[in-house]
């Protein structure tokens, strides 16, 4: 891949937006990388980070947040599995909300370039406090408003923009429940 971007210029990009989404756009159009059978992210640097994809329990939990969601802020749009660019790469927010003005501009892009008002991360076994942490740290500098983490228990985590610290509920979707029902 590094020879891709060697040639258009683009490894020494200054703009990170401009440099994540060409990384994007050649790991799309690399058939073996598009068939694999796991998540892929990037570094800053536009190397691959490959994992295992999530369990059908991660998918589950991700329907259920999608379901209330919807249900709670139809003014909006969600969706699952979402690239976005940051300072640190492209990561995947596993479910995301829009407002309409927001998703407009950036529905036809295969990497958003602005995060959504809501990020949500559903909690696996193998994540660390350290990488939700760093997560959180690069989706709000995005553009996020809220990032909010599903734990393995079910229990919400809401995360403001302006306070470090958990939030009892989230300020753009106060009625959204504070735990899922995992059965």
């Amino acid at each position: 891949m590094a020879s891709i971007l060697e040639e258009s210029g683009l490894l020494e990009s200054t703009d990170v937006a401009v440099f994540n989404l060409a990384v994007w756009e050649t790991v799309l159009a690399d058939p073996v990388l598009r068939d694999l059978p796991h998540r892929i992210e990037t570094d800053r640097y536009g190397q691959i980070i490959r994992s295992p994809p999530p369990s059908q329990d991660h998918g589950f939990e991700q329907s259920q947040i999608v379901m209330k969601l919807g249900a709670l802020l139809p003014h909006g749009r969600v969706i699952t599995e979402c690239p976005l660019s940051t300072r640190e790469g492209v990561k995947g927010v596993d479910v995301a909300w829009f407002s309409k003005p927001k998703w407009q501009p950036q529905r036809e892009q295969v990497c958003l370039t602005h995060a959504p008002e809501i990020c949500v991360e559903v909690v696996s076994p193998g994540n660390s406090q350290r990488e939700l942490r760093e997560k959180k740290a690069l989706y709000f500098p995005a553009g996020a408003q809220e990032v909010w983490f599903c734990q393995r228990d079910g229990s919400m985590e809401f995360f403001q923009q302006d306070t470090p610290e958990v939030d009892g509920e989230s300020r753009l979707g106060p009625d959204f429940p504070r735990r899922i029902h995992l059965e």
